[in-house]
């Protein structure tokens, strides 16, 4: 007989043992502040509203699921970040959060530049008015297409990968009789506290230019050697999610060691450095992310220190804040279609979405809050199990909450903070359609991604 199958039981299931998951919360109607956007509260009657427009409505009018986006909360959070660093820094919103004309517009009134990786986030960005000289491109492998495109709409800054990366620019600078600004992105060997998969600062990873093992600065040593490219600075990223700054402190301290030997080889003091983003936010009441000015003091606290104990100028600091700045800012709504009880074990909870527009359950073991929206409760909690319809077992939106036991289809339940990586990640898997971003403002709500239609798929396929 064969030992490779086993039979199915709680192992299988993947059961959380009694005790391993959070406590149910003492108000299963309480909508944490920490995880829901600024202007979401309840109105008398129990149901949640935002932008002053209750959920009921927003799934009337513009159907579920859909990824409703707090205007209002989105600037003035996009402000506390270009507030707190001041004249002396740039803020680079990160583009791969989510990215569409209307944020690019608002990124342009709220001062900040924007940080693309792809000739398609370029295309948005130039498309609502983003002055080409305060967007940089990011990417491991730009094509020479993206990079001559790039060169041609006078992008601010190149964020330069690898050698050939250095040769193919250089060439096309020269081509087009541009002297290009670029910055190199070097590893620094910091091992982020967060998920393998969005850790980019250790060594084994196709991000950057090695630090320790000396590609970094063989790689300034050519871009200094190319009249056609002018080298700004140093750019360093060490993963997403991220609670605290003692990973920059050690990734700032290499950095400054590196201008140091710049300064001692080539007598050149680079002017910038770029420390990326990756600062998290609160996915669930036990998530604690700093505010944007304590950030900000702590990075320019740690720049300063280094660059004098190098006897440096203090560089021009750069940050890439993208998760910060929208994943609070949006919460995606969904029907409930089944509610299926297994007893002993806990109750699956089927939307109407899923993998196809929050895949990040899935790739990354991310955990999220999720709320009965469209009434309150007073049911007892019951151990759930959020997931989608696609035709995959681990098809999870959240993988253990409570919800109220009452909970029936047709109910309306929001899971917060999806605002980054949820629609820019989004697929046709099952050919599902691309949920709606509606942006809620003051009372009124406007689509500014639109849903997408069976005509948008039929479009593409030619048969």
């Amino acid at each position: 007989m064969s030992r490779s199958a086993h039979p199915a039981g709680p192992r299988h299931g993947d059961v959380l043992p009694e005790g391993h998951y959070q406590a149910p919360p003492a108000d299963l109607n309480a909508l944490d502040p920490k995880v829901w956007s600024r202007t979401v509260a309840r109105d008398a009657e129990g149901v949640a509203t935002v932008g002053g427009i209750d959920v009921k409505q927003l799934a009337a009018e513009f159907g579920t699921p859909a990824y409703v986006l707090d205007e209002s909360d989105f600037r003035t959070r996009a402000r506390a970040w270009r507030d707190a660093f001041g004249t002396d820094a740039d803020v680079y919103y990160a583009g791969k959060a989510f990215l569409s004309k209307a944020i690019v517009r608002w990124l342009h009134e709220e001062g900040l530049n924007l940080d693309v990786c792809s000739v398609g986030e370029l295309a948005v960005a130039l498309a609502a008015g983003m002055p080409p000289e305060r967007i940089a491109l990011h990417g491991n492998n730009k094509s020479v297409d993206e990079l001559e495109h790039a060169v041609k709409t006078g992008v601010g800054h190149i964020v330069v990968d690898s050698y050939e990366e250095i040769e193919r620019l250089a060439a096309i600078a020269a081509r087009q009789g541009v002297r290009q600004q670029v910055l190199i992105r070097i590893t620094v060997g910091v091992e982020a506290h967060t998920h393998e998969f969005i850790a980019t600062a250790h060594e084994d990873q196709k991000f950057g230019l090695s630090l320790n093992g000396g590609a970094a600065a063989e790689a300034v040593r050519r871009v200094l050697g190319h009249d056609s490219l002018e080298l700004r600075g140093i750019h360093s990223h060490i993963g997403s999610q991220i609670f605290d700054t003692a990973g920059f402190e050690v990734a700032a301290r290499r950095v400054v060691g590196l201008l140091a030997e710049i300064r001692d080889e080539h007598g050149v003091e680079l002017p910038e450095i770029d420390l990326g983003g990756g600062l998290g936010i609160a996915y669930t009441s036990e998530d604690d992310p700093r505010e944007p000015a304590e950030i900000a003091a702590a990075l320019a606290d740690i720049v300063r220190r280094e660059c004098t104990a190098a006897n440096l100028d203090t560089p021009r600091l750069s940050v890439e804040p993208g998760r910060a700045i929208v994943g609070p800012t949006a919460f995606t709504l969904y029907e409930v279609g089944t509610v299926k009880p297994l007893e002993g074990l806990r109750t699956y909870v089927s939307v109407d979405g899923g993998m196809s527009d929050n895949i990040r359950t899935a790739l990354y073991d991310a955990e999220y809050s999720v709320a009965l929206v469209s009434r309150t409760s007073e049911a007892e909690p019951m151990l759930v199990r959020v997931v989608g319809k696609h035709c995959e077992s681990g098809d999870i939106v959240v993988r253990d909450a409570f919800l109220p036991a009452d909970l029936t289809p047709g109910d309306l339940i929001a899971v917060p903070a999806t605002g980054a990586y949820c629609r820019s990640m989004a697929s046709n898997y099952n050919h599902a359609l691309k949920p709606p971003v509606v942006a809620v403002k003051d009372g009124a709500a406007r689509v500014i991604v639109r849903r997408e239609t069976e005509e948008d798929l039929l479009r593409l396929d030619i048969g």
